[in-house]
Parts: C-alpha cells; structure tokens; sequence
C-alpha cells in the first residue's frame, strides 16, 4: 500500500490499465465482424481500432472497443442514420442473440459481460488525405456527416505524451477514471483531446497538481465546444446534450473542490488528508494511505 502520493498514482495507473485478458478480448471478435461487413458491403477499405483502446488510454472495467469501418461509398447513403442501421442490420444477422444496436456514430455489439468486450463499429467515408493523414465523414447524429481523422488525433496525443516523457496519456487515463467512477457525461474523445491541448504547453507533468489544473482549464472554458487542433473534425463537443452538460459542470465544480483540497492538503504536509481528498474525487477507488 502507497505511503506517497508518487506511489498511490502509481499503484492506481496499475488498476486503471487493461489486463492482458481485457486487450485479448478486444481482440476476440474483430475478424468475425470484419467478415460479416466484407460479406454485405463489398470490400471493406479500412477496418482499424481506434479510439481509447487503439490509442492507450483505455480503463479497465470501463472502455469499451471502437472500430473503424471505411466502406464503399456506393453503399453508404447520404443520411448517415439509414447507414447505421444497414450496419446494424447486417451485424444483428451475424449476432443474433447479442443485442446489437445503433448509439450514433456507432454500432454497438455488446459481446459478454465485459466492457472490453464490447465493440462499436463506427462507419465510414473515406474522403482524402490532409497533412499526411486520411480524412474520413462519419455519422454526425443528425443523420448528415462530419469530417474525423483518428490517425491525426492519436498522432497529435502520441506526440505530446512523448514530449513529456509518457506522462499525459497516463493523466488521460485519470481524468477518464474521474468520468467513468463518478459517472460524469463527458466524451472520452473531448476529454483526450483537452487535455492533450493542455499539456502541449507544459514542461512537466506532476499528477496532483495537473488533474487539478485540467479541472480548472476545463472549468474556466465552462466545457465549450473545441475546435479540432489537428484542423479535421471542426468543433468537438464535450457533451451530447445540453442536460448533460449541466450535470457535468455540476461534478466538475465538485472534482475541482476535492482536488483543490488534496493539493491544500498536500502542501501542509498532511499526505493522509490529501489521500482521503483523491478517494473522495475518485469514488473511493483511488489507493488508500498506508501509515
């Protein structure tokens, strides 16, 4: 058990990161869809994890598997919802008893009882190429498309989280705990991206004080949507609803009062209280202090 704040978010990025049977089970089902979508839309063109998983910040327990499927265009359609239910459709036929359904801009297969089992396929144009990186329309919820380009968002966090020596994709992975243990509805992508933009300017990272600062930053900006830093995707929205929205402003006011308290805490020298503050932030998941 942890006597030093290093050591508690230490022994906590270990309970965060995915077991090696969590990653094989990402893995399980993707050559079954694949040939499923091969079978009923043609050639697929691409078809390559992306988001948390694909990237490495992924939460044990918690993320699920995304995928993305670059189809022909003669088979999409123009309204972006009929598509995802041919994609539907098609995967339900293959996977009949597993319940799949369309959560926009994805497909969702929930295999097992596991997150990591769970695999969202998100369709996709592709439409050219914009710095060296392929540009894709996906579904944009409103039955149109919008412009994504993963390759240039994991280039952007990989880049950053090098510069800094492989300290922020483990701060993404915090924050992501923060949303998915106190239950906070905020996009994963939205958060990766705000706190890779955050850490671009940084010389270092500590822990305890950046989680404080990225709540600070993402309450100064009160959630506003942010524009695409890598130019692709346009404004990013940190939530699916103006409901939503309140309720996460709501817990990020209350995360950024604990996490100030640990710091107070931590700077008096009371290592035992600032523990006590980041199990309060984190819904007592965080390690608890070993005298």
């Amino acid at each position: 058990m942890p006597r030093t704040l290093d050591e508690g978010f230490r022994d906590f990025l270990t309970k965060l990161t995915p077991t090696t049977a969590e990653s094989d089970a990402a893995k399980s089902h993707r050559n079954s869809i694949e040939t499923r979508l091969k079978l009923d839309f043609g050639a697929v063109k691409r078809f390559v994890r992306i988001g948390s998983f694909g990237n490495g910040t992924s939460i044990s327990g918690y993320s699920d598997v995304d995928y993305l499927a670059s189809l022909p265009t003669d088979k999409l359609s123009q309204n972006s919802g009929y598509s995802l239910t041919k994609v539907r459709d098609s995967l339900d036929a293959r996977f009949p008893s597993t319940g799949v359904r369309v959560n926009c801009p994805a497909v969702v297969c929930p295999f097992g009882t596991s997150a990591s089992e769970t695999t969202e396929i998100v369709p996709a144009d592709y439409v050219g190429e914009s710095n060296g990186f392929k540009i894709y329309e996906i579904p944009d919820c409103a039955d149109g498309w919008m412009r994504a380009s993963p390759d240039a968002h994991n280039d952007y966090v990989r880049s950053i989280d090098a510069k800094l020596n492989g300290k922020v994709k483990p701060l993404i992975r915090y924050l992501k705990a923060w949303k998915y243990y106190r239950q906070v509805p905020i996009s994963s992508f939205y958060l990766e991206l705000r706190i890779a933009k955050y850490a671009q300017t940084e010389s270092s990272i500590d822990y305890a004080i950046d989680i404080k600062s990225v709540l600070q930053s993402l309450m100064n900006n009160s959630l506003a949507d942010m524009q695409d830093p890598m130019g692709g995707a346009g404004y990013i929205k940190a939530c699916k609803s103006d409901a939503f929205k309140v309720d996460a402003l709501s817990k990020l006011d209350t995360a950024l009062t604990r996490a100030t308290k640990a710091r107070e805490a931590t700077q008096k020298g009371n290592i035992s209280e600032a523990f006590d503050y980041w199990r309060l932030l984190f819904n007592n998941e965080f390690p608890t202090y070993y005298y």
